[in-house]
């Protein structure tokens, strides 16, 4: 059994100081630029955010809300399995006990962190009761303070579904 010795490329001094890589990429940046200084009419740009892009579909993942059932109760149960199945870790929830007589639990907290969240619609999928959604169209989200960020359960409850045809902003 033979050792197959393979040559390694990027030995000559030009190789290692890349600056020939460096002047490629430049020339090709210099390229477009002057490219789309004569031509400005080829540029594709917004002005976000008074222009909305056009290009978000209906299942787009935008922020989360949470679902009532008909007779307007929250579908949460509590069960904790958006929780688990959160990478990011962003939702915290607290049970209790329903109040109504129904045999089941209800989340007391359910709030999510949108700072730390990574839109990956895990929890999504992981919900058993389709209690949660992200259907809302809500695609940019900007607030001053760090606590803006944090959507507690009655401004989740609160966000709707996003409208065909519309988006959010």
């Amino acid at each position: 059994m033979g050792v197959k010795l393979i040559k390694r490329e990027g030995n000559t001094f030009k190789e290692k100081i890349y600056l020939p890589a460096i002047f490629n990429g430049l020339k090709t940046t210099f390229s477009h630029f002057i490219r789309n200084l004569k031509d400005t009419s080829n540029i594709k740009t917004i002005c976000y955010p008074e222009e909305q892009p056009k290009d978000i579909t209906s299942n787009y993942r935008g922020v989360h809300r949470l679902t009532k059932r008909e007779d307007g109760t929250i579908r949460c149960v509590a069960c904790f399995m958006c929780a688990t199945a959160c990478p990011a870790e962003c939702i915290f929830i607290e049970a209790k006990e329903r109040e109504d007589g129904i045999d089941e639990k209800m989340p007391s907290v359910f709030t999510i962190d949108l700072l730390e969240c990574v839109f990956c619609g895990l929890c999504v999928e992981a919900c058993p009761c389709d209690a949660i959604r992200m259907d809302t169209g809500i695609f940019s989200f900007s607030a001053t303070c760090r606590e803006d960020f944090l959507l507690d359960k009655n401004r989740l409850l609160c966000n709707e579904p996003m409208k065909e045809g519309k988006n959010n902003g």
